[in-house]
């Protein structure tokens, strides 16, 4: 998430390889079940296809190609979209006032409410099929939809052809996937030819001057700035926080002030390069001078949006980032938005992989970009070396137990230093950095009251005792989201503490004392 400072000819890998069970072929209409009553989005999708004559197999398509048909609880898109059809609302799109005026909904209702957002998307579909001409018999074809649904896109040219494109994927290979709260969403499989029509010069040919098999789309000039001021040295991931074509298109509208060089899609790892390595794009403010930003499509707290095939594309896109600028393949130099100093955004967020991103890279996982935050905290004791010695020795100085010289390697200083420490806890200063005193150490500091919502330094130190304290791994992003509710929870429970997933003064009390 970037911050400013005939057939469908297209090879594909099918949108569906990762996300969805099977493909339906028996029949010629969606499988619904007798009944809709627990079956909210069919039924919405339906009232709103016969409501406003548009396809109904088109208009489940269209949402999920923008939101895995999650509408996030009402939360904007990186673009200001809402809902599961992304209703946009910004200075340039504003098909949330549009799906307003045309259905009589409020905003608000149309941001939360996923049957009006659906009858919104809905819509505007048809006002646009209207502005271009498409009579009865053209809405009964749903390949004669392809220039609306460019359109729906907010963006005229290659963005558009992007997205009309991958719309029509998921209407090829056919859909069967269950949304959030469980309901199960089919589309049927078919042959499409879509009548592109004047959207067909729009196709995106152009290959990135950069990456050969990566498409360029650039980013309107206001986004980045030409050249750099220093040398590339980190290559940095980002999520979307939207889909590919609505992020490529964010990053073509000069009001945004945002742009990365590489956009990577979620379905097949296609990937879009929007800005040249050799200019600077806005995406991680401190850092922009001196790093390539690298998008993935998806939402940071669902990772089935985080498929094989974008993994291996990216990886293979950042080793070759990594060979051609003599970055070094390791967490120092690949890093997360939410790693980059003087950053607030916490993408890619605990679902991104990073031990199987960096094995793809064929770099090294093992020591983060912080050099605090692993996934395990193993024993250490005199012998014992890396970076995980080299953690724990920078700590012990932080608090006033000097363990000699930071080196990652366990001698008779670090020895005498975790003892010196231990014995100031009432611990057993048996020399050994085990989990009470991994736990303590990783959370000593300041202790704010926090609880779902915060986020910061805190919520961090936080999270990483809590991957030491509980054995299992706890992502370190920054945010108090639910993975790290349920930890402390389970923290608090199995040391008698009241659960109620807030890091009260209790909580931290026991945590800083390496219970």
């Amino acid at each position: 998430m970037p911050r400013r400072d005939g057939l469908h000819a297209r090879a594909r890998t099918s949108v569906l390889a990762a996300l969805t069970a099977t493909v339906l072929a028996a029949t010629g209409t969606p499988a619904l079940a007798s009944s809709e009553g627990d079956r909210p989005m069919n039924r919405a999708f339906t009232r709103a296809a016969e409501e406003f004559g548009v396809p109904r197999d088109l208009l489940t398509a269209v949402g999920y190609g923008e939101t895995r048909l999650d509408g996030h609880a009402g939360r904007p898109s990186q673009d200001g979209g809402y809902g599961v059809m992304h209703l946009v609302s910004n200075r340039v799109n504003r098909t949330l006032e549009r799906a307003a005026t045309l259905t009589g909904a409020s905003p608000a209702e149309l941001r939360t409410d996923t049957a009006a957002n659906v009858l919104g998307g809905a819509a505007v579909l048809r006002a646009y099929a209207d502005t271009l001409g498409l009579d009865a018999r053209d809405r009964d074809d749903i390949d004669a939809w392809y220039p609306v649904v460019a359109r729906y896109a907010g963006t005229d040219g290659p963005a558009g052809a992007l997205y009309a494109d991958a719309v029509y994927d998921v209407l090829a290979d056919g859909l069967d996937t269950v949304v959030p709260g469980g309901e199960r969403i089919s589309v049927t499989s078919r042959p499409v030819a879509p009548r592109k029509g004047p959207s067909a010069s729009a196709d995106v040919r152009t290959q990135s001057p950069d990456y050969p098999s990566a498409l360029w789309v650039p980013a309107h000039e206001e986004n980045y700035a030409a050249g750099r001021t220093a040398a590339i040295d980190k290559v940095v991931v980002h999520v979307t926080q939207g889909s590919y074509a609505g992020s490529i298109n964010w990053f073509r509208d000069p009001a945004s002030g945002v742009s990365a060089h590489y956009v990577v899609r979620s379905s097949d790892g296609e990937i879009t390069q929007t800005v040249r390595d050799s200019d600077t794009a806005y995406h991680a403010r401190s850092a922009n001078s001196s790093t390539l930003g690298v998008e993935h499509e998806g939402f940071i707290d669902d990772p089935s949006w985080f498929t094989d095939s974008m993994y291996r594309s990216s990886a293979a896109l950042t080793r070759h980032l990594c060979d051609r600028y003599g970055i070094p393949k390791d967490r120092a130099h690949i890093v997360g938005h939410n790693e980059v100093p003087g950053n607030d955004h916490t993408d890619p967020g605990p679902n991104w992989d990073w031990a199987r991103y960096m094995e793809l890279v064929g770099g090294d996982a093992g020591t983060p970009a912080d050099g605090l935050s692993f996934t395990s905290y193993a024993a250490l004791r005199s012998g014992s070396t890396g970076p995980q010695v080299a953690a724990a020795q920078r700590l012990l100085g932080e608090q006033g137990h000097p363990a000699g010289a930071v080196d990652g390697a366990f001698g008779p200083a670090t020895l005498q230093a975790v003892r010196a420490y231990q014995t100031a806890l009432g611990l057993d200063a048996d020399g050994v950095v085990g989990a009470m005193t991994w736990t303590a150490l990783l959370s000593a500091g300041e202790t704010p009251t926090i609880g779902r919502g915060a986020s910061g330094d805190a919520v961090k130190r936080l999270q990483r005792a809590l991957t030491a304290a509980l054995g299992s791994p706890v992502g370190v992003d920054g945010s108090f989201g639910p993975a790290t509710a349920t930890a402390v929870r389970a923290y608090q429970t199995s040391r008698g503490l009241a659960a109620d997933g807030v890091v009260g003064p209790a909580t931290w009390a026991a945590l800083q004392a390496g219970r």
